[in-house]
């Protein structure tokens, strides 16, 4: 069992700039807690994410030493990922793969053939340098643009992805789409078709569904969840309404029912819950 927390995903839209050393801090009370990795940070243009443009320097303040948690960074090009695989200390990159043409083009500026190029070379690279690509299917679950969407398509893009030789695929509900449902059928149908395959689960969430779209994965054998502490967080590249991340405190609770051994510190996770408002609250 996996479980991703995401300051990352939850910093980066807002648009008040937030201190290096407040980032780092934060960060450094989540790597107490025992996630299995660290969503921390972005090498992508800062006029994009103006947020992430300091991820080099958070992570010169970054005490790893006493932490377990591993540590991923989204990538969007090839330059970014050249730059994220100078550092020792990252084990994963992340590249944000859409089935949404509109949404690639929004996401990343490139085609969904282009961005396909991007990843065979980003794979490439990962494996070059010792590194493991993540690829996300954002819009996993469907789109609101009129882009065609069904499980077909996600399979298809699926099967494009092992054959490159990705081997952790992490399907994403960017607006927030997504139902038990179509949850349990993707799940099974892709974990039974590719058992070599890491799947995991970037749910965007109402609070009132996200639980059961937690279980509805579990369910259906996902055992690699990403969430957000009190669901900080979306998609500011969606231009839509937002819905939140899932909080890390749901996913927490529940797989805690399902197996005795996720490793997380109470004590240090009730820790970061107390330190999240500073930033986010805080901050806009």
């Amino acid at each position: 069992m996996k479980i991703i927390e995401c300051p990352r995903d939850a910093m980066q839209g807002i648009k008040d700039f937030i201190p290096t050393s407040l980032k780092a801090g934060y960060i450094n009370q989540l790597l107490q807690v025992g996630f299995d990795t660290i969503d921390f940070g972005s090498f992508v243009s800062p006029k994009a994410i103006p947020q992430m443009k300091d991820t080099a320097e958070v992570l010169k303040q970054l005490d790893l030493d006493k932490s377990n948690s591993k540590l991923l960074a989204i990538v969007a090009n090839l330059r970014g990922a050249e730059d994220a695989v100078r550092f020792e200390e990252i084990t994963y990159l992340g590249f944000p793969f859409s089935i949404s043409e509109t949404f690639q083009q929004r996401n990343t500026n490139k085609s969904i053939i282009e961005a396909l190029n991007t990843l065979n070379d980003l794979q490439a690279l990962c494996v070059k340098h010792e590194k493991t690509l993540v690829s996300y299917i954002s819009m996993g679950f469907g789109n609101p643009y009129g882009d065609p969407y069904d499980a077909e398509v996600v399979a298809k893009f699926t099967d494009i992805l092992v054959t490159m030789g990705i081997t952790i695929i992490s399907l994403a509900d960017t607006i927030g789409v997504s139902d038990k449902d179509n949850i349990t059928m993707l799940y099974t149908n892709l974990i039974g078709q590719y058992p070599q395959v890491e799947f995991g689960a970037h749910l965007h969430s109402h609070p009132s569904t996200a639980l059961s779209k937690v279980e509805a994965a579990y369910e259906a054998g996902c055992r690699r969840f990403d969430g957000a502490i009190n669901g900080y967080g979306g998609c500011p590249m969606a231009k839509d309404d937002l819905v939140g991340n899932i909080a890390t405190e749901t996913i927490v609770s529940y797989l805690e029912k399902k197996t005795p051994s996720l490793g997380i510190d109470p004590a240090q996770f009730k820790k970061a819950m107390e330190a999240a408002p500073a930033i986010f609250d805080q901050f806009h």
